[in-house]
């Protein structure tokens, strides 16, 4: 797919709503059962570009597609080189590649913000395509999670995947 990704701004975030709500609604990519609103979006972009970590759009012929994002993965300092992606694209956009495209992209710029290892967090084992798009930007399968969210009147596992970044665990920053 022939689209332009790009950092968002604050502007993006009533399609990046309408995106993450469709997946809120439908799908088991994320546990939140109620779709937050648009001042909800624009603080969690907030809090994630406050950090200085990366938040990217994907559009095309002027329609948001998707977008992508890192954030801390647990908020202790020990933690501090370790992140956490999230990735939510249209259903038009699915299966087209956008998806590593974007997650390529967020890889490329945490790495060079110095993190040392991205976790990915997939709602759902049936998942196949966020699963799909993880094994193809090198991450590996380190556990699941059985039976940790309750959506849609049944249970849902969580798949932990794991890239390093950089030199990763090998030395130290």
């Amino acid at each position: 797919m022939d689209a332009l990704i790009r950092p968002a701004g604050v502007a993006d975030m009533d399609a990046v709503q309408a995106i993450y709500a469709a997946h809120v609604l439908e799908g088991l990519a994320t546990f939140e059962e109620v779709p937050p609103d648009t001042a909800e979006m624009a603080r969690r972009f907030a809090e994630v570009t406050d950090l200085g970590l990366p938040w990217l759009v994907a559009e095309a012929g002027g329609r948001l597609l998707g977008y992508a994002y890192a954030g801390r993965y647990r908020a202790r300092s020990a933690y501090r080189f370790s992140l956490e992606d999230s990735i939510y694209l249209d259903p038009v956009a699915q299966g087209q590649g956008l998806g590593t495209r974007l997650l390529q992209r967020l890889l490329a710029e945490c790495e060079t913000a110095g993190a040392r290892q991205m976790l990915a967090v997939i709602g759902d084992s049936g998942n196949a395509g966020s699963i799909g798009v993880h094994r193809r930007c090198g991450f590996e399968h380190v556990g699941i999670f059985r039976d940790v969210g309750l959506k849609f009147g049944r249970w849902v596992d969580t798949v932990l995947m794991q890239r390093a970044l950089g030199p990763g665990g090998r030395t130290l920053p």
